[in-house]
């Protein structure tokens, strides 16, 4: 089971909206008591939540639609200070729309093996977390590192859904759909490189796109692993417990609306009634490992509510026998994604994936 003394309690928070659906009740009112059960409930979370909230997923691809060419290989052992390193960098390309995408990805690999690395995947190339130094202990502990930028299929402003994978695929999906779904062609482009081991590829992003890995792991059941740093609102944090100087959903659609559904808007100032809560999308990843990373200054990411979305997504982890398999973990300081969120996150998918 799994036990933790988590800092902020429910009566802790600014604002209480009242319960959630409940994680393990059907809605039927069965209670799910085994794997069998949970998979029919894991349907119906996916249902009331993808859609409404996110605005559905765009189609959902073979892996032979993705393509993948090496345009470059160097010596990154300079640049890292890890000897043996090595970098590539890939042109990827998706067919099956109506038009193609493409989009880079870069990848460091430790010393040679005779067996594939595990992985960490990263679509945060828009932003600079990824810092060498960030990369070094990645690699010092066995994994190889991939990074793309989400922002190269749906750009990350309004007015932009004419172009890119909105072309490709249209649809009413948001950008957070059209970001998650580009983590799972980079996971299909990993397939296509001997050196990854398709079976241990963890993926991590921090604020937005924390958001994003967890939308991705919920919406792909081949990625092994999920980080999501300081996610807050939209991701890890629950709307119905608020903490004080935490985001809502007022705030976040009035800023980028157009990372959600057209109307998920509607919503504000009506949490209690909302058909589902966040603790529903982190439920969709269970068994698999996933880790919530908190920190203590960063108000706005709503501390309280992710420990509230804690509580109950442990439940859906220790009815499968899974507890271990699902962390969080605080640290002082403000919103970033600093070197130790990065190499707590590997040592948690190094151990449970």
């Amino acid at each position: 089971m799994n036990t933790i003394d988590l800092p902020y309690p429910r009566s802790c928070a600014a604002v209480d909206h009242g319960d959630a659906p409940e994680l393990l009740t059907m809605r039927d009112g069965t209670r799910v008591t085994d794997a069998a059960t949970w998979a029919r409930r894991r349907v119906e979370l996916a249902d009331a939540i993808i859609g409404a909230e996110y605005g559905g997923m765009p189609p959902a691809l073979d892996p032979s639609a993705t393509t993948v060419e090496m345009i470059s290989e160097s010596d990154a052992s300079r640049s890292i200070g890890v000897g043996w390193s090595r970098k590539r960098c890939y042109r990827v390309t998706v067919y099956g729309g109506a038009i193609p995408l493409v989009f880079g990805l870069e990848l460091w690999l430790p010393r040679q093996s005779d067996k594939p690395f595990p992985v960490i995947l990263n679509g945060d190339g828009c932003w600079s977390y990824a810092s060498d130094a960030v990369i070094a202990e990645i690699v010092k502990r066995g994994f190889a590192f991939a990074i793309f930028n989400r922002c190269d299929m749906a750009r990350d402003c309004y007015g932009t859904r004419d172009r890119d994978i909105y072309v490709a695929f249209p649809g009413e999906y948001g950008a957070l759909s059209a970001w998650a779904w580009t983590y799972h062609r980079a996971y299909d482009a990993l397939l296509r490189i001997p050196e990854a081991d398709p079976a241990r590829v963890a993926i991590t992003g921090h604020s937005r796109g924390g958001k994003t890995v967890e939308l991705a792991a919920a919406t792909d059941g081949r990625i092994a692993a999920c980080g999501d740093n300081n996610s807050g609102c939209g991701g890890f944090a629950s709307y119905r417990v608020v903490g004080e100087g935490s985001e809502r959903i007022a705030d976040i659609t009035r800023l980028a609306s157009y990372w959600f559904a057209d109307g998920f808007a509607s919503w504000a100032g009506r949490e209690s009634e909302l058909p589902f809560d966040q603790s529903f999308l982190s439920a969709l990843i269970a068994p698999r490992p996933l880790m919530f990373a908190v920190a203590h200054g960063d108000a706005w990411s709503n501390p309280p509510g992710t420990c509230q979305t804690y509580r109950e997504v442990t439940e859906v982890y220790d009815m499968l026998g899974a507890g271990d398999k699902f962390s969080i973990v605080f640290r002082e300081g403000a919103h970033g994604h600093l070197i130790d969120d990065w190499v707590r996150f590997v040592e948690f998918a190094s151990r449970s994936m």
